[in-house]
């Protein structure tokens, strides 16, 4: 199954190709193994981060975790989104998920698109069932565009994405 992402195509079938945990380098395919999208998201939110030494011993912004709310297709919020990273349901189901590939966004200064293993951490209910999400079609968040003088200090960027949830 093949998914379109802003003009590029992203392939849906039998096993991930591509694990870049932590790599910035451009995915060309995302696979999932046997997975059915069932849910389709648009966020609404934060990426939050602080201002940390880094091993160069000069200051920089360190990511440190997202805040968002998730609209379904009619603008109900149906779903937070927060550190781990977690998205919990209204009906008190949780995922926690962990990147396996990730591709750039295809809008300047904006966070990667994403593809994470999911694993239920609630109770049943909408997100029981999530072994995958896929976070595309991301406008902002990238690190606050000031520098950042002072160590702990915390700053947010605005952002906007497409959640999609599969079995």
């Amino acid at each position: 199954m093949n998914h379109l992402v802003r003009g590029k195509h992203i392939a849906i079938g039998a096993g991930l190709i591509s694990m870049m945990s932590g790599s910035s380098a451009q995915a060309e395919s995302i696979d999932l193994p046997g997975a059915q999208p069932f849910l389709t998201t648009t966020a609404a939110g934060v990426q939050i981060y602080a201002c940390e030494y880094g091993a160069d011993r000069t200051l920089g912004w360190v990511f440190q975790q997202p805040r968002a709310t998730l609209y379904d297709a009619h603008g109900a919020a149906v779903i937070e989104h927060s550190a781990g990273p977690s998205w919990q349901a209204r009906d008190g189901s949780r995922i926690e998920g962990k990147v396996v590939a990730q591709m750039p966004s295809e809008t300047q200064g904006s966070v990667p698109q994403l593809l994470l293993d999911a694993h239920s951490t609630g109770s049943q209910g909408l997100l029981a069932s999530v072994r995958y999400v896929q976070r595309v079609r991301t406008v902002g968040g990238a690190k606050p565009a000031a520098p950042c003088t002072v160590e702990h200090e915390s700053g947010s960027s605005p952002y906007m994405a497409t959640y999609i949830f599969y079995k």
